[in-house]
């Protein structure tokens, strides 16, 4: 079994995604579900990036991501980043986010999503992402964590092919316990923001931040349900007083 998210630009703007944009996704994930995925969200809203994540079994996966990205193609409000999507490696274009983890059969499927956006694709942002990721690798409970971003061209299976100008990438881990979630989240949230112009920012806010810089949300979807992991972490990170 298999974790996959698939972040997109297809907003009508650079900065945010409308509510109804989100909405009409939300409301046509069922044909996701139809496909045979076994659980499916629209996991992060990051500026004008989205992110589906779905559980899958690995005989479905090249399915599964058609679907995801068939959902994306139906409701866009601007092509954006579908039209970077080949059946050539000459052909690909900036296109859409792709990131998978296996999932142990034995174990129900949770899963910490990390989801950037740049307005600029400022350069520093796969660097940015792999922190997050080799801060989660070896870690307790750590299940698996999505492949580092590397500067080349990619092959999306069941969808096609992007090239490295991909500029908004998306993270995904999963964790053997619900217990880890906490702590293996922590650790990608810790090694992100610790990088220069970087924010952390709630689900659904727009890139109101001085370009140059990178933001990103992290969300955990756990039993079908979607976490907001900025806002407790939020609350964790305030500083007490004596």
């Amino acid at each position: 079994m298999k974790t996959i998210a698939i972040g997109a630009d297809i907003s009508f703007n650079d900065v945010s995604s409308s509510r109804s944009l989100i909405d009409n996704i939300e409301n046509d994930l069922y044909k996701v579900l139809e496909k045979g995925a076994i659980a499916v969200g629209l996991t992060n809203v990051t500026g004008d990036d989205i992110v589906v994540c779905a559980f899958v079994e690995d005989d479905k996966l090249e399915i599964i991501n058609k679907s995801i990205v068939d959902v994306l193609t139906e409701n866009a409000e601007n092509i954006g980043d579908l039209e970077g999507i080949s059946d050539t490696v000459e052909g690909a274009g900036e296109g859409i986010s792709y990131a998978q983890a296996d999932v142990r059969q034995d174990r129900y499927p949770d899963a910490i999503i990390l989801a950037f956006d740049t307005y600029g694709g400022e350069p520093f942002v796969n660097d940015v992402a792999n922190s997050a990721i080799k801060a989660a690798m070896g870690m307790d409970g750590l299940t698996d964590v999505s492949n580092l971003i590397e500067n080349k061209t990619s092959y999306i299976p069941g969808v096609g092919y992007v090239s490295a100008d991909s500029d908004d990438p998306v993270v995904v881990a999963t964790v053997e316990d619900m217990e880890s979630v906490g702590v293996i989240a922590g650790a990608m949230i810790g090694a992100a923001c610790g990088n220069k112009n970087v924010y952390l920012v709630k689900r659904g806010t727009p890139a109101n931040v001085i370009p140059g810089s990178v933001i990103f949300s992290v969300t955990a979807f756990m039993n079908g349900n979607i976490i907001d992991l900025a806002v407790p972490f939020e609350e964790r990170t305030r500083i007490l007083k004596s």
